[in-house]
């Protein structure tokens, strides 16, 4: 039974949960998800500090779940191949007839591994690759760009952040460190990534170990430098563990959370203008408003969607919720263009309208016309000013955005030298306590002889001890004798 025409019926830009039939697979966060002919594959993924290994495939036709086997390629005796997918924090793409999955942690995996899966055959393995590849990790991103694949940031297994790129080129699997010019984002994990106009790179989010962020970097491919332009629109707040997905020149964020709360707004930017917009809210509560959940663009009975899958927001999630995005108007003005310089251009354009409106004119009807011009331009230039004034309110929002982070990282470095202190006094008194262990350690040896010399003397007192016994035993048998005889 087809089910997709329930899709046709969905309100744009709102997100709906599917009517599930069946069981669903176990929930979980830090997974991998993407839609391959009108299937949802979804793979790995951690719940309560264990890496999952299964690989669930959701049909839109059906609207029903299944649960596959794979095989490994070449064979390998006894070891099913979903065991090669016991991961968390990696990324998946799809390449040709294969979902690559890259990078992530597990308990084996001590290099950044390149796993594959083919839909088709549910044959599975890992692919050789030559040249400088980055250390393993989890919480980056890869982005497609042709052939090529553009891998930032994450986090290593001691823990350690990264901000630096490496590209895979996927005809001839070859790994290549870029060396970037600029200031480049702080390194950071669980962040967002986008391509836009085969150029440029942009990253948003994601978090240190105690810092979540809000900024937008871009890095140019062309010239490999780094630059952080002026954004307009509405206010993103910071956020990590967040989904970003693009659909034509728009991105969509979708959840995550910070220190505060989970991220319940979905937001979207159009990436030639540079433009937040946030397209819906969900209650704070949401499984939406979840970090480390899955978000994939599917083309479903000739319609695009939005599909959103698992997280966790203190309870994880196994559900699947579907927006339909409203088809937008495609304008490509020049990326990177300072707002700055659009209202300068239109001060100029104003001063000119208003020259010509001073000047007495006598054309009759081409008089009427050049004012209905100055009037059509007015127009624009109130237009145009009205979002200078909100990117000016917006950038307040975020220089109060950032004080408030400032002065939570104030108290926050306050209590840490607090427990310091602790530490150090705590510190001095096991130094203490395992000084007098040493020295207790270093009198063994002679408690040990006086031991010994204290079992020797125990030893001998009952020797005489026995042996006045028997010497008394003697006697009084003796004397028993005597009085008998006696008598």
């Amino acid at each position: 039974m087809d089910n997709t025409g329930y899709l046709l019926n969905l309100e744009y830009d709102q997100w709906e949960p599917l009517p599930i039939v069946g069981p669903h697979p176990p929930a979980r966060y830090k997974h991998a998800a993407a839609v391959i002919d009108e299937k949802l594959y979804v793979i790995g993924g951690s719940r309560n500090g264990r890496y999952l290994l299964d690989v669930q495939v959701f049909d839109f036709h059906s609207l029903t779940w299944s649960s596959e086997r794979l095989g490994t390629e070449p064979p390998v005796p006894n070891v099913p191949g979903e065991h090669l997918f016991a991961t968390s924090g990696h990324v998946m793409v799809k390449w040709g007839n294969k979902l690559l999955i890259l990078g992530g942690h597990g308990k084996k995996d001590e290099s950044f591994l390149v796993k594959f899966i083919e839909p088709e055959s549910l044959l599975c393995g890992i692919l050789e690759t030559t040249g400088r590849a980055p250390v393993a990790r989890e919480g980056h991103s890869a982005t497609l760009l042709g052939s090529k694949l553009i891998v930032f940031g994450g986090e290593d297994k001691r823990r350690g952040l990264s901000n630096d790129v490496y590209t895979l080129d996927l005809e001839a699997m070859f790994w290549e460190r870029v060396e970037t010019v600029g200031t480049p984002p702080a390194p950071r994990f669980d962040h967002s990534a986008a391509m836009h106009g085969d150029r440029y790179l942009i990253i948003f989010g994601g978090c240190s170990h105690s810092i979540f962020f809000g900024d937008l970097h871009v890095l140019d491919l062309h010239t490999k430098e780094w630059s952080q332009p002026e954004i307009r629109g509405h206010m993103v707040t910071s956020r990590a563990g967040h989904a970003g997905v693009t659909i034509g020149e728009n991105w969509y964020l979708v959840g995550g959370g910070n220190s505060k709360h989970g991220c319940a707004e979905t937001s979207m930017l159009d990436m030639p203008k540079l433009v937040w917009t946030t397209l819906t809210s969900v209650k704070e509560r949401h499984p939406l408003a979840s970090e480390g959940l899955s978000v994939c663009p599917a083309l479903i009975a000739g319609d695009k969607y939005l599909v959103a899958f698992g997280g966790y927001n203190g309870k994880y999630q196994n559900e699947i919720f579907v927006l339909r995005p409203k088809p937008r108007d495609s304008v490509r003005p020049k990326i990177l263009q300072s707002p700055a310089a659009a209202a300068a251009a239109a001060s100029v354009t104003a001063a000119f309208a208003l020259t010509n409106m001073e000047k007495p004119n006598v054309g009759g009807i081409e008089n009427l016309a050049e004012i209905d011009a100055v009037r059509e331009e007015n127009k624009v230039i109130e237009s145009s000013l009205k979002d200078v004034k909100d990117e000016v309110a917006s950038l307040r929002e975020k220089v109060d955005e950032v004080n408030g982070a400032h002065t939570e990282l104030s108290k926050e470095l306050l209590s840490v030298q607090g427990q310091l202190v602790a530490e150090r006094s705590r510190c001095f008194k096991l130094e203490a306590q395992i000084e007098e262990l040493h020295k207790i350690l270093e009198s063994l040896p002679a408690l040990e002889s006086e031991v010994q010399a204290l079992r020797k003397q125990k030893l001998k007192f009952e020797q005489d001890m026995e042996l006045a016994e028997a010497v008394t035993r003697q006697n009084s048998g003796g004397f028993l004798s005597w009085l008998s005889g006696s008598s």
